[in-house]
C-alpha cells in the first residue's frame, strides 16, 4: 500500500503543481508590468519551489557530447554495447580517428545500484574519457522491468559483471573494472570467481572507490541502521510492490523514494539551507546560482527502484553477515575465494570525510586478497572529501583520477601474450 499511497499523493498534488507552474510563467512574463516587483518575484519564487518539491524527476541524460583528446575536440556517441533485462552496457564511443589510434585501456565503470541513476557518475565518466575507452552499467529502473523478465539479486549482479567483462575483452585485452561505492563488493567477488576459473576475460585491474568491503571497520550511520534490525523488519517495512500501470506491475521493490528520504534525512539541515538559499536567489534574480542548484537537485532527486531480491540480499550478505571479510560469501553454491586473485591489480580509494563508507572499509580488500603480490596493490586516501567527492568534483579530477589512470596503465594485460 505504501507505493500506492505515494502514487495517489503525487496524482492528487498534480493540479496544484500545474497551477503553480502557470503562476510562475504569468508572474515572470515580460509583458507583466509588476514582474520585477519584490512581491511578484517572491511569489514566483515560492511557486517554483513548490513545483520543484512536488514534481517527478525522470532519468537524467549524460549529455556528454564532446571530449578533448590531446587538444582536439572529439565527438562522443552513446551506444548500447550489450543489453540485459536489468541493465544496458552503455559505451561512450569517442568518434574520431585520433581516438581509435590511441588504443586506450577499456574501463568498465560499475555505477552504484543504490537508488540513483548511473548519471550520478557523469563527472567520473567525463574525467576518464580523455584517456580511456569508457563503458558504464546503465541500470534500468525496476519499476519498468516486467515480472516476465525474472528476478535480479546480488548473485545476478555478479553474473552481469562477468558478462560485461567478456564483452569488453573481445578484442583480446583484459578490461579494467571500476566499482564506485556499493558495486565494490560484487566486483571483488566476480573478480575472484573469474580468477578461480582462469577466465581469459578477468579484469587486468580492479579499482574500488568508497566501497563497503568490511563495514565492521569505522561503521557509519547507514551501517548501524542496517544492523540495528533483523532482515525481516526490512522486508516487512521497506519492501512494496510496483503499482499499475507501470511495466513492472506487482514486482517487489525497494522504492527509490524511500532511499531518497534516507539520504535527505542524513543531511537534512544542509538540504533545508540549500533550498532557503535557492528561494533567496530566485527572489534576487541570481540566475547562475539558481541554475547550479537546479542542476544538482535535478540529478539528486531522480531516483529508481531496486528489486527486493537485490536489496535484501545486499543488506543480509554485506551489512549484516559481513560474509566477504569473514570468508563466507558464496555465489549461488560456489564459495567466493579472494585468495584466487593473484594477477589482478587492486587499487582502493577512500575519502577522509566519507560518512557513507567509513575509513578503512574499502582498504580492507587489500588484506583480504592475501595471495595478491604487493606490487599489484595500491591505495589512496583523499583529504577533505566526503563520499561524493571520491568520484566527482575538483579533487577527483585533480588528485584521484590521475592516480587511477596511472595505476590502470601500469597494469594493462592481454588475454594472450
Amino acid at each position: 500500500m505504501l507505493y500506492h499511497a505515494y502514487e495517489l499523493t503525487h496524482a492528487a498534488v498534480s493540479p496544484f503543481r500545474n497551477a503553480a507552474q502557470i503562476g510562475v510563467s504569468a508572474m515572470r512574463s515580460p509583458v507583466n508590468p509588476l514582474s520585477d516587483t519584490i512581491g511578484f518575484r517572491a511569489t514566483a519564487a515560492a511557486f517554483e519551489m513548490f513545483v520543484s518539491a512536488t514534481r517527478r524527476y525522470g532519468k537524467p541524460e549524460f549529455g556528454i557530447e564532446t571530449v578533448e583528446i590531446a587538444g582536439e575536440s572529439t565527438p562522443v556517441v552513446e551506444e548500447v554495447a550489450h543489453h540485459l533485462p536489468f541493465c544496458d552496457l552503455l559505451h561512450f564511443k569517442r568518434d574520431s580517428v585520433l581516438a581509435e589510434a590511441r588504443n586506450d585501456p577499456k574501463v568498465l565503470l560499475l555505477a552504484p545500484m543504490s537508488g540513483h541513476f548511473s548519471t550520478l557518475l557523469r563527472g567520473t565518466v567525463e574525467a576518464m574519457l580523455p584517456e580511456h575507452d569508457v563503458y558504464i552499467t546503465d541500470w534500468i529502473d525496476a519499476r519498468n522491468v516486467p515480472l516476465t523478465k525474472g528476478k535480479f539479486d546480488l548473485d545476478d549482479y555478479i553474473d552481469y559483471i562477468e558478462q560485461f567483462c567478456a564483452v569488453l575483452a573481445q578484442d583480446g585485452e583484459r578490461p579494467t573494472v571500476m566499482g564506485v561505492c556499493q558495486p565494490g563488493v560484487p566486483a571483488l567477488a566476480a573478480t575472484a570467481l573469474m580468477s578461480a576459473r582462469g577466465a581469459a576475460h578477468r579484469p587486468a585491474s580492479l579499482v574500488i572507490m568508497g566501497s563497503p568491503i568490511d563495514t565492521r571497520v569505522s561503521p557509519t550511520e547507514p551501517n548501524v541502521l542496517a544492523t540495528s534490525r533483523p532482515l525481516s523488519w526490512f522486508e516487512k517495512n521497506v519492501i512494496t510492490t510496483v503499482p499499475f500501470p507501470n511495466a513492472g506491475f506487482m514486482r517487489k521493490v525497494y522504492p527509490g523514494f524511500l532511499q531518497l528520504s534516507g539520504f535527505m534525512s542524513m543531511n537534512l539541515n544542509r538540504h533545508v539551507d540549500a533550498h532557503v538559499k535557492q528561494f533567496r536567489n530566485l527572489v534576487r534574480g541570481d540566475g547562475e546560482s539558481a541554475t547550479t542548484h537546479r542542476t544538482f537537485y535535478d540529478e539528486y532527486l531522480a531516483v529508481m527502484d531496486l528489486t527486493a531480491d537485490f536489496y535484501l540480499q545486499t543488506v543480509d550478505v554485506v551489512f549484516q553477515k559481513h560474509a566477504m571479510p569473514k570468508g563466507e560469501m558464496t555465489h549461488y553454491d560456489e564459495k567466493v575465494d579472494l585468495g584466487a586473485i593473484t594477477d589482478v591489480g587492486l587499487f582502493c580509494v577512500e575519502g577522509e570525510a566519507d560518512d557513507i563508507t567509513g575509513r578503512g572499509q574499502t582498504e580492507a580488500a587489500l588484506a583480504l586478497c592475501a595471495n595478491l603480490p604487493e606490487s599489484k596493490k595500491g591505495s589512496y586516501i583523499q583529504a577533505k572529501v566526503g563520499h561524493y567527492g571520491v568520484f566527482n568534483g575538483s579533487r577527483w579530477r585533480q588528485h584521484i583520477q590521475p592516480r587511477v589512470r596511472d595505476f590502470i596503465r601500469a597494469r594493462r594485460a592481454f588475454v594472450r601474450g
